[in-house]
């Protein structure tokens, strides 16, 4: 019986510790997944892994596609905006040249338009283009000349007129004499053709003295005495003390003919020009030296406003 007893206590001791042991090993597969847990978790903190490290490779390499990708977007924007910028340059240039250009064309073509105008003006101005001293250009009917140099125009024949025998002292004052007086401003008058009005100076003599010095070269306009020297007539002052001068200097000798016939040649041209508006009296009063001085100016000539070879040969008349 004791040995029943001892052997059932063994197999009931035995049967113990088996069991124990299926427990400690149906246990233990619970705690080894909380143990891997465990060790996987500071894998993938430190990277000591085989699988920590392909999966930060694997991260790294998402994140350089990203960024790559970033890159080339961030690249493709700032290629695209210094296109468009490059292009909006590029347009706004030609657009500054394309008006730069248009307005300087605009503005040559509104100069030559100018002095289109102005040339044509100018021809149509009293028959002949208005010209500047000491610039000779293309001549019209009336003959534009500069200082001392004659344009070519149509020659005006010399015409004789019936002029009254007394002189009308209203439109053409007397003037009175004045020892050694000089034309004012011809100090200014350059050139030969005006040496003789640069030389005047008024002198009184007797009728001896001009006859005994210019003989047969003295003539009688409005029974005032004029002498004839260089191709000009001038007042002979003091021949008759009682003489009648409407002007006291030089008057071109106009083909010879005596003052009074030349006075009234040149009235008739300035008349058929516009320039004279008064009646051909053969006269050279204010009316007379006015006319002659505006075409002078308007023809680029001294002005002498009185008859000189210059503004005889603009006129056609030399």
């Amino acid at each position: 019986m004791r040995i029943l007893v001892v052997l059932i206590c063994s197999l009931a001791l035995v049967s113990v510790a088996v069991g124990a042991k299926k427990e400690e090993k149906k246990s233990q597969p619970k705690k080894q997944p909380q143990t891997a847990q465990r060790a996987a978790q500071p894998t993938r903190a430190t990277g000591g892994g085989a699988s920590g490290k392909k999966a930060s490779t694997a991260t790294h390499q998402v994140q350089n596609n990203r960024n790559g990708r970033a890159a080339i977007a961030t690249s493709n924007a700032q290629k695209g905006k210094k296109n468009q910028t490059s292009t909006a340059m590029n347009q706004g240039q030609k657009g500054k040249k394309a008006q730069t250009s248009n307005a300087a064309y605009q503005t040559q073509k509104a100069k030559k338009n100018q002095t289109l105008n102005q040339a044509q003006t100018g021809k149509a101005a009293r028959g002949g283009e208005v010209t500047q001293r000491g610039k000779a250009t293309a001549a019209t009917t009336t003959g534009i000349t500069a200082k001392g140099k004659t344009a070519q125009v149509k020659p005006v024949k010399p015409q004789h007129f019936n002029l009254a025998k007394q002189p009308n002292t209203a439109k053409a004052p007397r003037v009175k004499f004045q020892q050694g007086r000089h034309i004012a401003g011809s100090q200014n008058w350059q050139g030969q053709q005006y040496t003789v009005f640069r030389n005047y100076k008024s002198e009184w003599h007797d009728q001896n003295w001009w006859r005994g010095h210019y003989r047969n070269n003295i003539t009688f306009a409005f029974g005032a005495p004029y002498y004839w020297n260089a191709g000009y007539w001038f007042p002979a002052w003091g021949y008759n003390p009682n003489a009648y001068y409407a002007w006291d200097g030089p008057i071109y000798a106009y083909n010879r003919l005596p003052p009074d016939q030349v006075i009234a040649n040149v009235q008739a041209a300035l008349q058929q020009q516009g320039y004279y508006r008064g009646e051909v009296d053969g006269l050279i009063g204010p009316l007379t030296r006015g006319a002659i001085a505006d075409y002078q100016r308007n023809h680029g000539l001294y002005t002498t406003s009185t008859i000189d070879q210059p503004t005889l040969q603009s006129l056609g008349m030399t």
